[in-house]
């Protein structure tokens, strides 16, 4: 299933939308830049989130040593900044088709300074939950998954029984379809499977969030969406 459209008509334009969705896709630019240069590994594990040495982090600041807060403020700024690091060509473009879809629409109705507060908070807290549930994982964690599951979350609290224009692909055959804006709370699950597909060259592997993190996020935007309606 292929989301295309709500149908949501606004004068309203979304502007953080359209500069998320321009930033994430420039960013990704400069990870295929860095991927043929061959630098791509090290800068994504300065920034992506990696549980273990941020578990690790935080163990000696708080037992062992003051001074390694550094390295833990250095560790949770990569939270915001993992959330426009992507692993692959269909991570980003599976998250960034439904930034498109249903993120305009969120943001129309909360407003953009609200919008954009959900976007971070439910992305940064999906990271944390992700840290927390996999502690022992090595390799570095990207993508805005959380906060795509956040808006996600939102808009089915919002707008549960919305029709979706959307398209089924037939192997050459695309069928156009109206599908219940709730079925793709479970479609956004069973895609992430497919998240490995035209993946970027680094060095020791890379992990996108995890489902943890991504229900964090869902239940994140749920919550701020039903606190925001009442």
């Amino acid at each position: 299933m292929i989301p295309i459209s709500d149908n949501f008509y606004s004068w309203k334009k979304p502007i953080v939308t359209y500069w998320l969705i321009g930033i994430n896709i420039a960013i990704f630019c400069g990870e295929l830049n860095l991927d043929i240069h061959g630098q791509l590994g090290n800068f994504v594990n300065s920034w992506g989130i990696i549980p273990l040495q941020t578990k690790i982090a935080i163990t000696n600041a708080v037992f062992y040593n003051s001074a390694a807060w550094i390295v833990v403020f250095w560790r949770l700024l990569a939270l915001p900044i993992s959330l426009f690091l992507h692993s692959s060509f269909s991570q980003i473009l599976g998250n960034l088709l439904f930034l498109w879809v249903f993120g305009k629409t969120v943001e129309r109705s909360l407003g953009r300074q609200r919008y954009l507060m959900l976007y971070f908070a439910a992305g940064i807290f999906a990271g944390m939950i992700q840290i927390f549930m996999e502690s022992k994982l090595a390799i570095p964690v990207v993508g805005a998954n959380g906060a795509i599951s956040a808006i996600l979350g939102a808009y089915i609290i919002k707008f549960p029984k919305v029709k979706i224009d959307s398209v089924l692909p037939l192997i050459i055959i695309f069928i156009p379809v109206e599908i219940p804006a709730f079925l793709y709370l479970f479609w956004w699950f069973i895609q992430q499977l497919f998240y490995s597909i035209g993946g970027l060259n680094i060095p020791g592997g890379i992990a996108n969030l995890g489902y943890w993190g991504q229900f964090a996020g869902l239940v994140t935007g749920a919550a701020f969406m039903r606190m925001v309606k009442r």
